[in-house]
């Protein structure tokens, strides 16, 4: 899937899988070896549940709460921008990827619905049902290995879950795919 972002095409691929089945831990695994095959990569993850990412009764907080519809926190490091929805319904995935700064990748965690390639992480120990077949996962990242008519990857083959999600994002054979793949 490629998505608009400030202008640019950008490359989609979600991470899905049920409460508790490792997707941020893959995640933190895959963004590293995605840099550096040279690759600017930004996520968007979807909380099914509120969320705060400010603590009551720091100043930004205490703004929110007065009413403002955004506040933006600035420092030395880093900056983020806080957007109150007041009862609006929730961006659509394109609306949020229109908000990103310029890159390659867009991982999106969560968005089990969105059409765009995937890859579902699923631990059977767990005892919840997979997603697969179906919701657009090409693959299955598992610690275990069992029949399934779409291909599974050891949880811990870092180097092919990045290769999936390069296939899938730039496609096999592509000259895109090739010179990504090759670090270039």
């Amino acid at each position: 899937m490629g998505s608009l972002v400030s202008g640019f095409v950008v490359k989609v691929f979600g991470i899905v899988g049920r409460s508790g089945s490792g997707k941020t831990t893959l995640i933190e695994r895959l963004v590293p070896a995605l840099v550096s095959r040279c690759l600017v990569v930004s996520l968007i993850k979807h909380a099914h549940h509120g969320f705060d990412i400010d603590r009551p009764g720091k100043d930004s907080w205490r703004h929110r709460e007065a009413g403002c519809s955004e506040v933006l926190l600035t420092c030395d490091d880093r900056w983020a921008l806080m957007h109150e929805l007041r009862g609006r319904r929730e961006p659509s995935l394109e609306e949020l990827l229109a908000k990103l700064s310029p890159c390659d990748l867009v991982l999106i965690e969560g968005f089990k619905a969105i059409d765009c390639p995937k890859l579902e992480v699923w631990r059977p120990s767990l005892g919840k049902a997979p997603l697969f077949p179906g919701s657009g996962v090409l693959a299955v990242a598992s610690d275990e290995r069992f029949p399934a008519p779409i291909p599974v990857i050891d949880l811990s083959d870092l180097e092919a879950l990045t290769d999936l999600v390069l296939s899938a994002a730039w496609g096999r054979g592509s000259a895109c795919a090739a010179a990504v793949m090759l670090g270039g």
